[in-house]
């Protein structure tokens, strides 16, 4: 990394202690380091409610104590009964800010032709939400802190040959360096505003009445904020990690470019490697799928995650499975339907 400053690499490794062994107590350490808020979803309204086939859904909002609300659905197998399992489903990041929830998951309009266009090259055509929830699980999907109905009004360059969404992206690609300084100014980071926000939701599934147990599942951005929600929230189940997890001392700088500020939170580094992270949750079930071709990680780097948190597990058999897809940075469809098996061994559904 660092071309000719390579050096700087080795030298902050030394004075700074970087990836040591994650140790008893990393959650409450990563919760401090992160800048963790405590946040809730507060005044809940359901705006929608709809059928679709063999699927029921509401769509809700709430507001965290700032900013415009926050706008999600909640999906479910039409007409079932008694306390489901739930899973709250993490959008990625895919540098499309446009749309959050509407990435992974059908409500009652027909999504636009800029998610169409994303879920055909990473979920196999597919809103895996609504998958999911067909196999019995009650699905919550919400927009996240800057995507969605939780976006920043940006000033969009003109291009006439793109649409509004294409421009808005654009617009927020940029911007997030100026969130991430913002949020490190006010004393946390942007990672860990994302985190705050899916911990109040995940906090807000639990509280239903019709909700038995809380899991988690998320490809690439999604999958870093479904690994932090399983290291922070004691509740959570089983946890779902797609084509998000290497090793940090692995990653070159093609890497490192590759990344928004969700996987790079300021001081992480001084409390484990990312795997020491996404294995803190141990021995609770964790799921990690590792997408061999995945140009934004290096192959070494998922190998050595691998068996950093395979030794985590040491001493919880059969409770994490890592499984390797010849596939490049997606979540398609055999990878969401081993993730769907898993979770029903883990986390209760059909």
């Amino acid at each position: 990394m660092l071309g000719e400053f390579a050096g700087l690499a080795e030298i902050a490794a030394r004075d700074r202690g970087l990836f040591p062994p994650p140790g008893p107590g990393l959650p409450a350490r990563l919760r401090d380091a992160l800048g963790v808020l405590e946040l809730r979803a507060a005044d809940v309204r359901v705006e929608r409610r709809w059928t679709d086939g063999d699927l029921a859904g509401e769509e809700l909002s709430w507001t965290v104590g700032f900013g415009p609300r926050t706008r999600a659905f909640l999906l479910r197998p039409r007409g079932a009964a008694g306390p489901l399992p739930g899973v709250v489903a993490l959008h990625c990041h895919a540098g499309m800010k446009w749309a959050g929830k509407d990435k992974i998951a059908d409500g009652p309009d027909p999504p636009a032709p800029e998610v169409v266009r994303l879920r055909r090259d990473i979920y196999g055509g597919r809103a895996y939400a609504n998958e999911l929830a067909r196999r019995g699980f009650a699905v919550l999907c919400h927009d996240a802190f800057a995507w969605g109905s939780r976006r920043f009004p940006l000033p969009l360059a003109p291009g006439p040959d793109a649409t509004e969404p294409d421009r808005y992206d654009r617009a927020a690609r940029d911007h997030e360096h100026v969130l991430a300084k913002a949020c490190t100014v006010l004393g946390t980071s942007f990672a860990g505003v994302l985190a705050s926000e899916d911990l109040a939701a995940a906090a807000y599934l639990r509280s239903r009445a019709d909700i038995a147990s809380v899991a988690a599942i998320g490809l690439s951005g999604g999958g870093a904020r479904a690994a932090l929600l399983g290291a922070l929230d004691p509740g959570a189940g089983a946890v779902a990690v797609a084509a998000m997890v290497s090793s940090f001392r692995d990653l070159r700088d093609e890497h490192v470019a590759a990344h928004s500020w969700t996987l790079f939170p300021p001081g992480l580094t001084r409390l484990a490697d990312w795997p020491g992270v996404v294995a803190s949750r141990a021995p609770r079930p964790l799921m990690v799928l590792y997408a061999a071709a995945d140009p934004l990680f290096p192959a070494e780097g998922m190998r050595r995650a691998h068996h950093q948190i395979t030794e985590s597990y040491r001493d919880a058999p059969g409770r994490y499975t890592g499984a390797f897809f010849d596939a490049p940075h997606l979540f398609d469809v055999p990878m969401q339907e081993a993730a769907f098996a898993w979770l029903a061994g883990n986390a209760g559904g059909a």
